[in-house]
């Protein structure tokens, strides 16, 4: 499952759920990725639309539930992969 909101100058996309989520498919920036519940397997931010190239930010399974800023640009869209039922949202311009 996906959610999309605006919140203040960022979109907002709320993942509950494994699959692959492009939410923008042009340039923009990552600005932070607020994990609320992490499963037992990574999530995976990629600098495209399509494929699986140019990995900007890999979140291990064992990471600690908080929000974690990153201010990252990207040039070819934005891909997010989750692979486990992990609950975060992503943040972007």
């Amino acid at each position: 499952m996906s959610k999309l909101v605006r919140i203040g100058p960022y979109r907002a996309l709320y993942i509950s759920a494994s699959g692959t989520y492009t939410p923008k498919t042009s340039l923009g920036i990552l600005h932070s990725v607020v994990v609320g519940e992490t499963d037992a397997e990574s999530i995976l931010i990629y600098d495209t639309a399509i494929g699986f190239s140019n990995l900007m930010v890999e979140l291990k399974p064992s990471i600690i539930e908080g929000t974690y800023i990153f201010n990252l640009s990207f040039s070819n869209g934005l891909r997010i992969v989750t692979n486990g039922d992990s609950k975060i949202t992503v943040l972007y311009e």
